[in-house]
């Protein structure tokens, strides 16, 4: 179906694709019909499809569903497990209507339930276990695409495109490359530019969800082993206040704090000093006897002799703070 255009020809890109998701392997058993897709037959008796042929049809698959004005009346149906993710990619990139699951019966012919609707075109992933859809299909005259294994049965399927559709590669990798023509022939992308470098065919591969959860729970732990071993190389802080400096090798550091007490510790030292000098004489001098006539001194601390306030004789040194020699004082 590609007209002998060199542009719409099998790249050597696609067979390598084909070859790896193993798109050319049948069954053991082969349909009437089906015979004109085979290849021919392995030892082991499993026939080998033609991959030339398996994209002649995508090519043609792709020219009947551009060929719809609103692409959400293209349905696109799978009730097996391992087809359910590519369906929904292919409605995601193309605007299609997925039925992902179990298919509802009478959503084409019974009119009285909510579930009823009216597609253009149908695209089933494997005519033997989406056979209530194709034949609901063949009583309102719905065209039928189906990805048909070497033993399908292919009534009322009007395009069928050879491939395995028992692998969960194989059709995760039909339904990518007919996306990817589909947009091509609406002009979304370009045939000069690789659509894989965008979108990757890994997207439409079906994954077990047990599988994915040992792949997230060994994720998780792997993460947690780069924290704990982010944690472990990162240093203690150092504690500045939990060492000793020793006063023989920092003595800048003891200075400044002994600097204001020694200030502090000055004034009180001189006027200790003061008060020693002035107290000297007093205290070593031998004392004066009475004069004749004059009272015994008494020991009495009201006595004019003892008062503090008294007038120092004309033979002071000078040097009382509280004398009276310097009258201006006061």
């Amino acid at each position: 179906m590609s007209g002998g255009l060199g542009v719409m020809s099998l790249e050597e890109n696609d067979v390598i694709r084909f070859l790896a998701a193993s798109t050319h392997l049948g069954s053991n058993n082969v349909n009437f019909q089906m015979e004109q897709y085979v290849f021919k037959r392995r030892q082991d008796g499993v026939y080998i499809i033609h991959l030339r042929r398996t994209y002649e049809k995508i090519l043609l698959a792709a020219r009947a569903i551009a060929a719809i004005e609103n692409p959400a009346d293209v349905y696109v149906i799978s009730s097996r497990p391992m087809g359910q993710r590519a369906v929904l990619k292919f409605a995601r990139y193309t605007g299609a209507t997925p039925i992902a699951g179990r298919f509802t019966p009478g959503a084409f012919t019974n009119q009285i339930q909510a579930a009823f609707r009216e597609p253009r075109l149908l695209v089933v992933t494997d005519p033997a276990s989406d056979q209530q859809p194709i034949t609901e299909a063949s009583y309102v005259n719905i065209p039928v695409i189906g990805f048909c294994n070497t033993d399908s049965p292919l009534r009322y399927v009007d395009i069928s495109i050879p491939c395995n559709n028992k692998s969960p590669h194989s059709v995760g990798l039909i339904w990518w490359m007919l996306s990817r023509e589909v947009l091509r022939l609406r002009g979304t992308i370009s045939r000069n530019l690789p659509w894989e470098t965008d979108v990757m065919p890994d997207l439409f591969f079906y994954r077990d969800p047990e599988e994915q959860e040992k792949e997230e729970a060994a994720k998780a732990e792997a993460a947690k082993a780069e924290a704990e071993a982010a944690k472990a190389e990162v240093p203690a802080p150092e504690n500045w206040g939990a060492t000793e400096v020793p006063d023989t090798e920092a003595p800048s550091l003891a200075a400044p704090a002994a600097a204001p007490a020694a200030a502090a510790a000055a004034p009180a030292d001189a006027a200790a000093a003061v008060g020693a000098t002035a107290d000297a004489p007093a205290a070593g001098a031998p004392a004066a006897a009475p004069a004749a006539g004059a009272p015994a001194p008494v020991d009495d601390w009201g006595h004019a002799g003892d008062d503090w306030a008294a007038a120092p004789t004309a033979t002071g040194t000078g040097d009382d703070w509280g004398g009276a020699g310097d009258t201006s004082a006061w």
